[in-house]
């Protein structure tokens, strides 16, 4: 750079051109950029036409995205993935881009509440309508439309931790000419992966899992070429960009998702047996325990033995007793999400589905006394220590 310019000039300048190495950097290089530039317009136009590799706009793309999806659809066995800013994003995204007004949605009846308001309520704006089934229970046979276009499940429901038969519901739903989206958030590539199974598009909220440590928030889809250009274009107008900062924490976490994981399934099934025993929990929901109504089918489905560190209990006491135990527990903190690295309670009417009617509540088998827990990765008796002397103290 010429000395004789301003300093103004040369703050604004200097250190912009890397120099060259035969060395690189061992972790992915966070290109916190929202635009890029070019030599010349011919340049610019060949990567618009896609004649030359390149990026433009980070809303376009970006490389730490790109490295983030190739790590997601390589451990999903997918043909592409793509990130966005939240899990909503994802969800809202992989649906809305492949359904119009006139079509029609199966969904399961028990959802995370943000699922659950979006397609119950928002896409009837868009002329879509919607039906919610049972999806672990009935036949859906009879519920399909010859406008039917998409069946949406999570792998283990929210919150009473339901597993579906994405085998046979996938054979289902393609034999309608219907297309299967599932929400494997709680179950992780570790545990289920969903296009192995038949399912067509794969959503997360990698604020959970995939991120693991409470300090991203971001969304991932996973699916074909042809279903994944639609979500781009259509993502690429509504403009829920992940930061590159926040892709890259992904790509951090994603290093250690199998340890963790297994951890966490540890932990979540020694928290079931010990609440399935306790005099003050009337009902215990975790898919590892062979009183779950879903067990052979979480066997039959699932990775290495492992049901997810997700489990939620019933108490006796119902409203009062779960406001006491989330008031009293030391370490085991109240949060209206999941997780993360420490264990977590939620209480699903007032956080997570709190949008949902009382009828709607009941319908889900959400009682007053029902509590979430997020299973970390502390030594597990450390855990039971607390819950049983919280619980000795409230009961």
């Amino acid at each position: 750079m010429n000395q004789h310019k301003k300093l103004s000039s040369r703050l604004v300048h200097l250190g912009d051109r890397t120099g060259e190495s035969v060395s690189r950097s061992k972790t992915i290089p966070i290109t916190m950029t929202s635009v890029f530039a070019f030599d010349d317009v011919e340049s610019l136009d060949r990567v618009y036409r896609g004649e030359a590799q390149g990026y433009i706009y980070t809303r376009n793309g970006n490389p730490v995205h790109d490295a983030l999806g190739e790590i997601m659809s390589g451990i999903e066995e997918g043909e592409g993935a793509l990130a966005w800013a939240s899990g909503m994003g994802a969800i809202a995204l992989s649906i809305l881009a492949q359904v119009q007004a006139g079509d029609h949605i199966l969904a399961a009846h028990v959802l995370y509440g943000g699922s659950f308001q979006f397609i119950g309520n928002e896409l009837a704006r868009f002329g879509v309508g919607v039906t919610f089934v049972d999806v672990v229970n009935e036949d859906l046979s009879p519920y399909f439309q010859a406008n039917t276009r998409i069946v949406y499940v999570e792998t283990i429901s929210n919150p009473i931790m339901e597993v579906v038969d994405l085998e046979a519901l996938a054979k289902l739903t393609h034999a309608h000419g219907a297309k299967l989206i599932v929400d494997n958030s709680f179950a992780t590539p570790v545990i289920c992966r969903p296009l192995l199974l038949g399912a067509d598009t794969v959503v997360y909220s990698a604020t959970k899992y995939i991120g693991g440590h409470s300090d991203v928030t971001a969304g991932i889809v996973v699916a074909d070429k042809e279903t994944l250009a639609k979500i781009y274009a259509f993502g690429l107008l509504l403009g829920p960009t992940l930061s590159p900062f926040d892709a890259w924490l992904l790509i951090r976490s994603l290093r250690t998702l199998d340890l963790r994981i297994r951890q966490h399934a540890r932990n979540a099934l020694s928290l079931a047996q010990y609440f399935h025993t306790h005099p003050a929990v009337q009902t215990v929901y975790y898919p590892g325990l062979p009183s779950s109504p879903t067990h052979k089918v979480a066997q039959r489905l699932f990775s290495d033995n492992l049901f997810g560190g997700m489990l939620s209990i019933d108490l006796v006491g119902g409203e009062a007793q779960a406001y006491a135990l989330l008031r009293h527990l030391d370490s085991i903190q109240f949060a209206p999400s999941l997780a993360g690295v420490s264990t977590t309670t939620s209480y699903p009417a007032k956080t997570s589905h709190r949008a949902l009617s009382d009828e709607e509540l009941a319908k889900a088998h959400i009682s007053k006394g029902l509590i979430r827990i997020s299973a970390g990765l502390e030594d597990v008796d450390d855990l039971i220590r607390e819950f049983d002397s919280t619980l000795a103290k409230i009961c």
